[in-house]
């Protein structure tokens, strides 16, 4: 009876509390800043207490403003208290109910929601579907989304808008399903509701990330065709799944284009053309494009920087890389750990430790907290430095911050201390990791198997070798390497050019490293001729023998005058030098 009475009495729309009211709602809508979610609290409670209150739409009004800052389950306080006064549900409530529930990973409670609603006698919107469709898609059960979908097209209980299509194709494509929402944004176009830019630009963007630029033009070109226009979040995918495959060029015509379309590209459009030239060494190229953006007005950011003081970085020119983060800081912007990683970086690689060291402590006095890439590559300065102590140490270090190392860390690890014959302490800190899935890394395993050969412990890399085949790892074409090494360096060729037909087999293509070890070997005990068909085998599939390999070859031709195949096949490989020149 309450509820009546609350539902009979209420203010009208044109009453000058509703009018107060709703200048109240559209100021919150527009104000930001932390006092916004406050404010409406306090105009939440002011309209609760009015008797009697004002009309449903505003307190829907009010929880949307609440529900945009993300404070859903402040949200669902708010829907509680007013079933609690007396106020009824109606479909908006329950809508927004739904999504609270949904953003917060409680999908269930949001299909109860659903049943409550049809219970009630309110048939659904579309607005629900779209939501639950949603929900589902936030927590990655993508198919049953699909499902639902399918099942409201089937049975005709909502005619899916734009918004649902995007919702279900984008799902598609964050589970890797490119295909299928291709086909789906197919089935959009030959419906009455057709795609917009923003269903077009995901399935362009999910084609790129699947390596599928090429067919990612052709539905961009497609779409075009059919009037849609494209805007910078499609040409910045385009632009970014070029630059992925080295075609900076067409990138960069790419952006030109779209200039003459009329769409402003931004500066995370000129990001991505920096961050790839400077990935393949073209600064220059890179420094272009920054002066491109000064002259639109765009002003580059701690990416642009952090992307050029990389390029120089990888290039071996450091004081180029300490001179743009002076300009950076110049410009009054803070550099972020990002940043410093590729400084650091770079002073490792040049062997400068000193420095990197320094700066590493100095970012820490900025209150800037290292990750597992600026310790990473620490280690490995400190490792191919000679200074495998010191390496261990800020390993433990980094431990005692409670930073967990991960794959690339511990390669780098393993491999630094067997660099620095500590193979026997790196296969025990290897064994002691236990069940983690660090040891089911292949490239561990051959780190080590590389490395016990190295310091002259070929049982144990053997050992290795065994327990990886056992635990079911698939050696690649660098382990099947250095156990072809172990068995020449211990006298088992016959092993070594077992495996090497072995890993054929098995679907790994030998390499020039492997035929060069199995050719050396055959050299050194004189089997001539089973060294020519290696050879000759070698060179047939592109490889050509090392320096070693070469010399090996050369003290072995007989004097002039007498018959040599290996002579001919060095004749081969000189006058092809030849013909390359």
């Amino acid at each position: 009876m309450k509820c009546t009475i609350i539902r009979l009495r209420c203010y009208s729309p044109a009453s000058p509390l509703t009018s107060h009211f709703n200048q109240r709602i559209i100021s919150l809508k527009n104000a930001s800043g932390p006092t916004k979610v406050n404010d409406a609290l306090q105009v939440f409670d002011e309209m609760l207490q009015r008797q009697p209150p004002p009309p449903i739409f505003q307190f829907t009004q009010l929880i949307s403003v609440i529900v945009k800052k993300k404070r859903y389950s402040t949200a669902l306080i708010l829907l509680d208290q007013m079933k609690l006064m007396g106020i009824p549900a109606n479909i908006y409530t329950m809508n927004i109910s739904i999504n609270c529930h949904c953003r917060l990973n409680q999908v269930a409670y949001g299909f109860a929601l659903l049943a409550t609603i049809f219970k009630q006698g309110h048939p659904p919107n579309l607005a629900t579907y779209s939501t639950l469709i949603h929900g589902l898609v936030i927590v990655d059960r993508v198919f049953e989304a699909v499902e639902l979908f399918k099942k409201l097209l089937r049975d005709k209980l909502c005619d899916p808008d734009q918004v649902m299509y995007g919702t279900v194709i984008n799902g598609l494509c964050k589970v890797g399903h490119t295909s299928k929402a291709l086909e789906l944004l197919t089935f959009m176009e030959s419906g009455s509701c057709k795609p917009c830019v923003e269903q077009y630009s995901v399935v362009i963007d999910s084609l790129c990330k699947d390596k599928m630029v090429d067919h990612a033009l052709e539905l961009f070109a497609k779409m075009t065709e059919k009037g849609v226009l494209a805007d910078v979040i499609t040409y910045n995918s385009l632009i970014h799944g070029l630059c992925n495959f080295g075609r900076e060029t067409e990138a960069a015509k790419m952006l030109r284009d779209m200039e003459e379309e009329g769409v402003s590209p931004g500066v995370d459009t000129f990001n991505i053309l920096v961050n790839s030239f400077c990935k393949k060494g073209s600064v220059e190229d890179a420094e272009l494009a920054v002066q491109a953006m000064l002259r639109r007005g765009l002003h580059p950011n701690v990416i642009t920087y952090s992307a050029l003081i990389d390029g120089y970085c990888l290039r071996g020119e450091i004081d180029e890389a300490e001179k743009v983060l002076d300009g950076m800081v110049e410009k009054e912007l803070m550099p972020n750990i990002i940043t410093y990683n590729s400084l650091i970086n770079g002073y490792c690689k040049k062997k400068r430790i000193g420095n990197a060291m320094r700066l590493f402590q100095e970012i820490q006095d900025k209150g800037l907290i290292p990750d597992v890439v600026t310790y990473s590559s620490l280690l490995q300065g400190l490792f191919e430095s000679g200074n495998p102590a010191a390496g261990r140490e800020l390993f433990d270090k980094m431990q005692a911050k409670g930073l967990a190392p991960d794959i690339c860390t511990y390669r780098i690890l393993f491999h630094g201390m067997c660099n620095n014959s500590q193979c026997t302490d790196a296969l025990a800190l290897f064994q002691s990791l236990g069940g983690k899935d660090l040891v089911k890394d292949v490239v561990l395993y051959t780190i080590l198997i590389d490395g016990c050969t190295n310091c002259g412990k070929p049982n144990l890399a053997l050992d290795l070798y065994d327990e990886l085949l056992l635990k079911g790892l698939e050696p690649t074409v660098r382990t099947y390497n250095a156990m072809i090494r172990v068995y020449c360096q211990e006298g088992l060729l016959g092993k070594g050019t077992e495996l090497l037909r072995k890993m054929e087999e098995n679907g790994c293509l030998p390499d020039s490293f492997t035929y060069n070890v199995i050719v050396r070997e055959l050299l050194k005990k004189n089997e001539c001729q089973e060294a020519e068909i290696y050879l000759e085998e070698m060179i047939n599939r592109g490889f050509m023998p090392d320096h070693a390999t070469f010399e090996n070859l050369l003290v072995r031709i007989p004097d002039v005058g007498k018959d040599s195949h290996l002579r001919t096949i060095i004749q081969k490989l000189t006058n092809g030098g030849r013909k390359d020149t």
